[in-house]
C-alpha cells in the first residue's frame, strides 16, 4: 500500500513539474523569469491571504457556535427534535467545521489570486496629472486604487455574510439560538455577542460599499454616455453618502444589542437599513430622474455630457486631432493630379487580402511551405526611394502537406522551420498581372540582401520541434531543396542544424521525461535523435510568446514581419488599457477590431474585451529564427506602463534601444486606430448640446467588396466595416507623402455619402531610438454636406452598374474565370476624393489548388467620372480628360 501511495505521489509530482518546471525553463530561456516569479509569488501570497480571510472567520464562527453552546439547552418540543438532529450530524461535525472553511477558503484564495494585476498596480500607482470633474481626485485613484478597494469591500461582505449564516446555523443547531411557541426567540449571551459583532462589522462593510460606490458613479453607463449624470450627482451620490452614515448607525445598534438582550434592537437596525436603501437609495433617485431630469434632460445633462466628451477624447489620445474643412471637388479636370504626383506614383495596387494565393503559387517554392492568408504592408528602401511593399513569410505549413500523417521524426526532427520572405512592389505588376517581386527565391535574392532566413517561430509553426546537435554531427533538419519550384522531385536536398538558443535544453533524461509528460509523447524519452545539445522549441506563435512574457498587455490582432539588421523579426504592438477612466466612453474591442478582413477569432485571447482608456505603450519584436522577445517602451508618458515598469524593471527596454533599421519598419497599429476611429465617429462632435441630439453621428462604412453574410432565416446580415488602409500618400497641406493609415466615415443613418476622412501619420522615420516628430499626427478631413461625395458603397454600386465596366467584366469572366474585386482605396488628391480598385482574374477550373488571382484591370472614380483600364496610369488619364498630370507606379507596364 505504501508503495502504491509513494508511486502515486511521484506521478503527481512529475505531472506538476511537467507544467511548472517546464514553464520556468521556457521563461528562463527567454530571460523573463522575473516576470514569472513575480507573478507566481504575487498569486501565491494572494491565495494565502484569500484563503485565510475567507476560511478563518467561518471556522471561528462554527467553532464558537459549538464550543460556547449551552450545557443545558432549553427543553421544548422543538429542541427535542433538534436534539435528534444533533445526534445524527455530530459524527460529521468535525468534517463540516474544517471542510466548509477549507472549501470557502480555496474559493476565496483562487478568486483573489486572479486579481494579481490589480494588486500590483495598486502597489505601484502613478499620477496621471489629471483630475476628475466631480471629486477632483487624480485619475490614478480610479485606475490603480479603487478597483482593489472595491474587491476588498465585496470580498469582506461575502466573508461576513457567510460567517453570519454559519454562526446562525451553528447556534441554532446547538441551542445558542432557539425558538419556541411559548418562549419565543431566545438567544444566549455568547450567541448574542457573536452574532452582534459579526452583524455590526458586516453592516460597516455595507456602509463602506455605499461610500465607495460614490466613486464608481464616474464610470456608470447611461443611454447617451458613460459617467456620472445629473441624477447620479444630485441624487444617487448624496443617497450613497446617507446610506453609508446610516450603516454606521445600524452597526451601533447591533453593538448595543450585544449588551442589551432585546431582539427588537437588531430588528430595528435591519429594518432601518432596508427602509433607507429603498427610500433613499432607490425611490429618491427615481423621482429625481422622472420628475426633474426627463422634462429638462437636454439642459440638465449638458455639463455631464461635456465631461464625457472631454474625458473620452483624452482617454483615447484624441485631444490633438487636426480637423480640416475639405471642399472635396468633384470636377475631374485635366492635370488635376499634378500636385499629387508623388502620391499617385505610390498608389498600392497589390491587395494583401487577395494576392496570398499568388505568392503561394509563385513563391512557396515547395508544398510544405506557405504564406498567411492575409499578407502585410510595409515600406522598404528600393533604389534609394521608400516604397510600399507587400510582404509574406514563407512559413512551414503542417496543414498544407499532411505533416501530422507522417512519422514522428518527420513531424518533430526533420521539418522544423520555414525559409525566408517574399516581397512585391505595392504599386505595380508584371505584364501578365503577377506581382512584381523585389525579393524572391529560396535562398532569397533581392532587395533584402543577406539575412537569417530560417523561420523557426511563426504563426503556423509546428507544436514542437527538437533541434540542435553536437558539432560535427550530421544535420537532420530539412532546410530547402535546390532546383526550380516546378522541379518537385529534382535537386539536392539541403539539411541544417539549428545553431541558436531557441528553446529549453532537453539533453538530460529528467527534462526529456517532463516534456514527454507535457506533450503526452513517449518518443521524446526513447528516441535516439535526442542528444546532449538538443533543444525543444514550442509555444512558437509570436503573439503567444509576447503574451506570456508581458501578461499585462493587450495585443494587436495584426503582427507583421520586418527584415532588419540581417534578421527577420515579427513586430507585435502592445496596449495598456483600463475600464476605470472616469467619464470616458467604453469601446467593445472585440466588435471594434473586427472588420471585413479580420478573423473574428484571431488573437481574441490577446485582447481585453473592452476599454475606456488605451495606449500603444509597447512595441515588441520576436526573432523569427531563435524566438527571442524584446519589449520596447513606446509611450513613455503612459502612467499604466510606468507602473508595470516598476513591477517588472528588467522586462522593458527603453525606446532608445530601437535600431534605426527597426524604427523604419514600425508603424501606427491598426487595432488602436480602429478604436480611435470608432470613438471619433461619435466624438468628433465636441459640443454637448449637439452631442445630445445625435444628429451628426457617423459610422465606418461597410466594406462593399465583401458580400453581406446570410442570416439563419435566409435574410442578408450586416456587412462588416471597411478595414483601414496603409498607404503612402500626401495629405492636403502636407509637403511630402508619408506612410499613412486611413479610413473614411459616412452618416450613421441616411445616405452612403462621405462625411469625413481620417488619416494618421504612420511614418516612424529611421533615427535610432526616436520616431519621427510627425508620427501619430492625426488629421480629420470634414466634408461639406452641401456638395456630397459618394461613399464607398455608392462608388462600388456605380462600378458594377456602369455599362462599359459591366461588359468588360462579363468578357473577363468568360472561359470559367472568376473576377475578384480588390480593396477599394480612398485618397484625398486633386482637391477631391479619388477611389481606386484593382480587379483580379482567377481561373475557377484549374483545380489542384493552383488557382491564383492576377491583376488585370483597375477601376478609378473621381466625382461622377469612371475610368477602367489595364493599368492605373491609363485609368487615371481616362478620368482626368486624357492627362491626369501624374504617372502611376504601373505607367511602364505594357
Amino acid at each position: 500500500m505504501i508503495t502504491v501511495i509513494a508511486l502515486g505521489v511521484l506521478i503527481a509530482l512529475l505531472v506538476l513539474a511537467s507544467e511548472v518546471w517546464t514553464k520556468y525553463l521556457w521563461m528562463d530561456q527567454l530571460e523573463f523569469t522575473d516576470v514569472l516569479v513575480t507573478r507566481w509569488v504575487t498569486q501565491a501570497l494572494l491565495f494565502v491571504a484569500g484563503f485565510v480571510v475567507f476560511a478563518v472567520p467561518l471556522f471561528l464562527s462554527l467553532r464558537i457556535a459549538y464550543t460556547k453552546r449551552p450545557v443545558y439547552p432549553p427543553i421544548t418540543r422543538e429542541q427535542e427534535a433538534l436534539e435528534q438532529f444533533r445526534a445524527a450530524v455530530d459524527p460529521l461535525r468535525r468534517g463540516l467545521t474544517y471542510g466548509a472553511p477549507i472549501v470557502i477558503g480555496a474559493f476565496g484564495g483562487l478568486a483573489l489570486s486572479r486579481r494579481w494585476q490589480d494588486v500590483q498596480l495598486f502597489l505601484h500607482p502613478q499620477d496621471f496629472g489629471e483630475t476628475d470633474p466631480v471629486f477632483s481626485n487624480d485619475i490614478s485613484f480610479y485606475v490603480f486604487t479603487l478597483p482593489v478597494i472595491d474587491v476588498l469591500v465585496s470580498f469582506g461582505q461575502f466573508v461576513l455574510l457567510v460567517s453570519i449564516v454559519g454562526a446562525l446555523i451553528g447556534h441554532f443547531v446547538y441551542g445558542g439560538v432557539s425558538w419556541g411557541q411559548e418562549s419565543g426567540l431566545e438567544v444566549t449571551r455568547t450567541a448574542r455577542r457573536h452574532l452582534g459583532v459579526l452583524a455590526a462589522i458586516y453592516v460597516l462593510f455595507l456602509g463602506a460599499g455605499h461610500w465607495f460606490q460614490r466613486y464608481d458613479l464616474l464610470t456608470a453607463s447611461h443611454t447617451r454616455f458613460e459617467g456620472a449624470s445629473y441624477a447620479d450627482v444630485h441624487a444617487i451620490l448624496p443617497a450613497q453618502t446617507i446610506l453609508a452614515i446610516a450603516a454606521v448607525v445600524v452597526a451601533a445598534l447591533f453593538v448595543v444589542w450585544i449588551f442589551r438582550s432585546d431582539w427588537r434592537i437588531p430588528a430595528i437596525g435591519a429594518g432601518l437599513m432596508i427602509l433607507s436603501t429603498l427610500a433613499v437609495g432607490n425611490l429618491y433617485p427615481w423621482a429625481i430622474q422622472q420628475f426633474q431630469v426627463q422634462p429638462n434632460e437636454r439642459a440638465l445633462e449638458q455639463p455631464y455630457i461635456q465631461n464625457n466628451i472631454d474625458a473620452t477624447r483624452t482617454a483615447f489620445d484624441l485631444d490633438d486631432v487636426t480637423e480640416v474643412p475639405y471642399t472635396a471637388s468633384t470636377d475631374a479636370t485635366s492635370g488635376a493630379l499634378r500636385e499629387d504626383a508623388s502620391t499617385t506614383a505610390q498608389i498600392r495596387l497589390m491587395d494583401p487580402n487577395v494576392i496570398s494565393p499568388t505568392f503561394e503559387q509563385r513563391e512557396a517554392n515547395r508544398r510544405y511551405w506557405g504564406f498567411d492568408d492575409v499578407l502585410s504592408v510595409d515600406r522598404y528602401q528600393i533604389d534609394g526611394q521608400l516604397q510600399d511593399t507587400v510582404i509574406g513569410v514563407r512559413e512551414l505549413r503542417p496543414d498544407k502537406f499532411g505533416l501530422s500523417d507522417r512519422s514522428w521524426v518527420d513531424q518533430h526532427i526533420t521539418y522544423t522551420h520555414g525559409y525566408g520572405a517574399a516581397a512585391a512592389h505595392g504599386n505595380r505588376r508584371n505584364s501578365d498581372g503577377e506581382p512584381s517581386f523585389l525579393q524572391s527565391g529560396v535562398p532569397g535574392e533581392g532587395a533584402f540582401g543577406e539575412y537569417e532566413e530560417r523561420v523557426y517561430f511563426g504563426r503556423h509553426s509546428p507544436d514542437y520541434s527538437i533541434v540542435g546537435a553536437p558539432e560535427g554531427a550530421d544535420p537532420q533538419e530539412f532546410d530547402y531543396q535546390q532546383g526550380s519550384t516546378d522541379d518537385e522531385q529534382g535537386g539536392e536536398q539541403v539539411y541544417n542544424t539549428f545553431q541558436g538558443d531557441g528553446g529549453p535544453a532537453v539533453g538530460s533524461f529528467f527534462n526529456q521525461l517532463l516534456y514527454a509528460i507535457k506533450f503526452r509523447d513517449p518518443n521524446i524519452v526513447i528516441s535516439n535523435y535526442l542528444n546532449e545539445e538538443s533543444q525543444i522549441l514550442y509555444d512558437r506563435d509570436p503573439q503567444e510568446r509576447v503574451r506570456e512574457v508581458a501578461p499585462f498587455l493587450s495585443l494587436d490582432s495584426q503582427m507583421y514581419p520586418a527584415v532588419v539588421d540581417e534578421q527577420m523579426v515579427w513586430v507585435v504592438d502592445g496596449y495598456t488599457t483600463t475600464t476605470e477612466y472616469p467619464y470616458a466612453q467604453s469601446v467593445d474591442l472585440e466588435q471594434t477590431v473586427n472588420d471585413s478582413q479580420t478573423d473574428p477569432n484571431a488573437s481574441a485571447s490577446n485582447r481585453q474585451r473592452s476599454a475606456n482608456y488605451m495606449r500603444n505603450s509597447v512595441k515588441a519584436t520576436v526573432n523569427a529564427f531563435d524566438g527571442s522577445v524584446t519589449l520596447y517602451t513606446w509611450d513613455t508618458e503612459d502612467p499604466i506602463l510606468k507602473s508595470w515598469a516598476e513591477v517588472f524593471p528588467d522586462a522593458l527596454q527603453p525606446a532608445s534601444e530601437i535600431s534605426g533599421e527597426l524604427m523604419s519598419h514600425l508603424r501606427y497599429p491598426a487595432d488602436y486606430f480602429k478604436a480611435q476611429r470608432q470613438i471619433l465617429s461619435t466624438y468628433h462632435v465636441t459640443d454637448a448640446d449637439d452631442f445630445f441630439t445625435q444628429q451628426d453621428f457617423w459610422q465606418v462604412p461597410p466594406d462593399p467588396t465583401v458580400p453581406a453574410p446570410t442570416n439563419p432565416d435566409g435574410s442578408a446580415g450586416q456587412q462588416a466595416p471597411q478595414p483601414p488602409m496603409y498607404l503612402t500618400m500626401q495629405m492636403p497641406d502636407e509637403e511630402q507623402p508619408r506612410f499613412t493609415l486611413s479610413s473614411s466615415f459616412i452618416p450613421s443613418e441616411g445616405q452612403n455619402v462621405l462625411t469625413g476622412f481620417l488619416a494618421v501619420d504612420s511614418e516612424t522615420g529611421s533615427t535610432e531610438g526616436n520616431p519621427a516628430d510627425s508620427y501619430g499626427d492625426m488629421t480629420l478631413l470634414r466634408l461639406p454636406t452641401s456638395n456630397p461625395v459618394n461613399g464607398p458603397g455608392q462608388v462600388q454600386a456605380t462600378f458594377n452598374a456602369e455599362p462599359n465596366v459591366s461588359q468588360a467584366l462579363n468578357l473577363l469572366q468568360q472561359g470559367a474565370s472568376e473576377v475578384i474585386n480588390g480593396n477599394l482605396l480612398t485618397l484625398p488628391v486633386g482637391g477631391g476624393l479619388l477611389y481606386v480598385q484593382p480587379v483580379y482574374l482567377q481561373s475557377s477550373q484549374t483545380g489542384g489548388g493552383t488557382q491564383y488571382p492576377l491583376l488585370q484591370m483597375v477601376l478609378v472614380s473621381f466625382g461622377d467620372r469612371i475610368g477602367f483600364a489595364p493599368t492605373l496610369d491609363e485609368a487615371l488619364d481616362l478620368v482626368f480628360g486624357g492627362d491626369s498630370g501624374a504617372s502611376a507606379g504601373d505607367a511602364e507596364v505594357t
